[in-house]
């Protein structure tokens, strides 16, 4: 057995070769993070080894950092390891006493531990090519969060230039709402425009919806508005306006990309009442190649939603605290799924009310609900079957 650690950095990786005999193959040295740089680091692997040796190489996981190398690695056929920061430091730290720590301990800190823990599984082809969708996932779930920070801004904006608008519409984040502020950012404008073109604004952007009456309701109600007229807030409105219908764009075709990547993995956890494609793409992408875990409760582990432990003689914690470690995304995925997947389907309604009628919270009973949607999706990942309701 020959183990490579690699200490992955923006420039340059710390690379470290030791056999399964603790004999060192090839001390800590540096690549350029160039193909030259992977070139040589191959030929050394290669130099060290034997064609019977089985080679190990990992590193830790880096984001954006790790991924050209990877593949490198991957396309090369070399069995890769991607290991996370937590695990190594702690690793690290149980080596020596010493606040040591520099690329080069790192990178025989990596080898080490790919020696040391045979519980490690490979990072696999799936997983890496699985990192398109994670990334579609990803960047639509920024883009949202980006989006829900405009409307804020909006609602705000209104509360000072036209606060009675939104007592008269069921939500200020629809079209017609959009039109009309666009145009006539503030009660002023809007008190002043001519009726029949605000109905004609209206009905257009509505799709008919609203006709004559509600643009005189709204008029009325602008003419008494206590709103502000600040041109300065009035052409943020229009500019928030703006950059929301941009974003709502991108959205769709990042939401179009991610929905053809789905119809070529035809995944079963879409078949799950509630789960639609959006969560249910963001959970195959956080969680990668399944195989990677050998039950559920480590893959719930891995979403950092199992409770955490701690025990000493006759000290025991009563009220375990969810772990919270692991992929963010992961976990905001489950938890949004699982709050409609029991809304639609009856076995998960009926489990999330039997730990209701317990005493739970809302959020604690909606957290077991969680992970009996992980147990099933496991499951389902496994077998490759369609879902088929207990009900």
């Amino acid at each position: 057995m020959v183990s490579v650690g690699i200490d992955v950095s923006k420039d340059k990786h710390d690379c470290f070769i030791v056999s399964s005999e603790g004999e060192v193959l090839a001390d800590a040295f540096i690549i350029p993070n160039t193909m030259d740089g992977f070139h040589y680091l191959l030929q050394r692997i290669l130099h060290c080894t034997a064609p019977q040796d089985k080679i190990k190489v990992g590193l830790e996981a880096t984001g954006h950092y790790s991924y050209n190398l990877l593949g490198f690695l991957l396309d090369n056929g070399l069995t890769t390891y991607v290991l996370n920061p937590l695990r190594t430091n702690l690793y690290r730290k149980s080596l020596s006493l010493r606040k040591t720590k520099t690329d080069r301990v790192d990178a025989r800190t990596v080898a080490s531990m790919l020696l040391s823990d045979a519980g490690l599984k490979p990072y696999t082809d799936t997983a890496y090519h699985n990192e398109e969708l994670k990334s579609l996932t990803r960047y639509r779930f920024d883009k949202v969060k980006e989006r829900a920070k405009l409307k804020s801004s909006i609602a705000r904006l209104v509360c000072i230039l036209f606060p009675e608008l939104e007592k008269l519409v069921p939500s200020l984040h629809i079209a017609s709402v959009y039109a009309l502020l666009e145009e006539f950012p503030g009660a002023k404008q809007v008190a002043n425009t001519h009726l029949t073109r605000l109905k004609a604004l209206l009905e257009t952007a509505s799709n008919g919806h609203y006709k004559r009456d509600m643009a005189l309701e709204i008029r009325n109600a602008a003419k008494n508005s206590i709103g502000s007229q600040m041109p300065a807030k009035s052409l943020e409105l229009q500019h928030t306006i703006r950059l929301i219908r941009e974003l709502d764009r991108e959205i769709d075709e990042i939401e179009e990309q991610i929905q053809s990547i789905m119809d070529e993995l035809h995944s079963p956890i879409t078949t799950i009442p509630g789960l639609g494609f959006r969560m249910a793409a963001m959970i195959l992408a956080e969680v990668g190649d399944f195989t990677r875990f050998d039950s559920p409760d480590k893959l719930l582990a891995y979403a950092g939603m199992s409770p955490s432990t701690y025990q000493s003689g006759q000290l025991k914690n009563c009220y375990p605290h969810m772990e919270k470690r692991g992929s963010r995304y992961l976990r905001y995925a489950l938890y949004n799924a699982t709050k409609y997947v029991c809304h639609w389907d009856p076995t998960f309604a009926d489990y999330l009310a039997k730990k209701r009628a317990e005493g739970k919270h809302y959020n604690i009973a909606i957290s077991h609900a969680a992970k009996k949607l992980v147990r099933l999706i496991f499951a389902m990942e496994k077998s490759r079957q369609p879902y088929c309701s207990a009900a």
